[in-house]
């Protein structure tokens, strides 16, 4: 793939973004990558968990692509729009622990991003986590906004979303933003370790608890179709 790449170490899938230079943006063959992978993962029933990082060292990823996002038309942009919004919902709803590690600078669609996944591991001497768009001018979408809310703690969100407070490693952690800071040198290695613990939950049982936390975000992916009740049958429940 041009912009990622997916490896697998043991029971841990490891997506590495791999576009650092051009700031991991997002456009719309990112956004076809990401789901392309998204397919893979999920055609895999075994216990597993997943880790998204990049291999950049100054950046996780800084959002959308905007100079190519300029120069499509509005039809276009609103399609890309749903395609972003449709990424994110299956990131949200992945049926296996994810993992975001986050190395760099997560700004903009990048922190949305890492608001998509079940956990987040942040890299302490470095990096900044922000939600720019109230001076960008580019309001969230109403879906987007459920997915920045999946953070846990509603008033660090609030205040991260109409401020645009930019935020280190250190706050991160203290706001409940993030699970674990770690030094750059063992960033990865801590993260792993995590990954691996949880890639020994049970599958199903995990997917299932997860959409039943997120729940609105089912009900979105459902009017899309882009969500499958039946693959979260389980039968422990009747």
């Amino acid at each position: 793939m041009a912009t990622m790449s997916l490896d697998k170490q043991q029971s841990v899938y490891l997506l590495t973004l791999q576009n650092g230079d051009q700031e991991n943006a997002l456009n719309k063959s990112v956004l076809e990558e990401y789901l392309e992978i998204f397919d893979e993962i999920e055609s895999d029933q075994n216990n597993a968990s997943l880790i998204i990082r990049s291999d950049h060292a100054k950046t996780f990823c800084n959002g959308l692509d905007l100079a190519w996002l300029m120069q499509q038309s509005i039809e276009e942009k609103k399609a890309f729009t749903v395609q972003l919004e449709n990424m994110l919902l299956r990131l949200a709803l992945l049926n296996l622990p994810v993992i975001a590690e986050i190395n760099g600078n997560a700004y903009a669609g990048g922190a949305i991003l890492a608001s998509a996944c079940d956990f987040r591991f942040m890299r302490a001497d470095k990096g900044r986590f922000c939600f720019p768009e109230v001076n960008l001018t580019i309001p969230f979408t109403d879906t987007i906004a459920e997915i920045v809310q999946l953070l846990p703690n509603r008033h660090a969100t609030w205040e991260m979303a109409l401020t645009s407070k930019t935020m280190t490693g250190f706050e991160c952690l203290q706001s409940q933003v993030v699970s674990q800071i770690h030094p750059v040198e063992s960033l990865q290695a801590k993260t792993l370790r995590f990954a691996e613990e949880m890639a020994q939950k049970h599958r199903l049982t995990y997917a299932v608890i997860k959409t039943q936390l997120r729940h609105r975000l089912v009900q979105i992916a459902k009017q899309r179709q882009i969500f499958d009740q039946e693959k979260y049958a389980h039968p422990f429940m009747i």
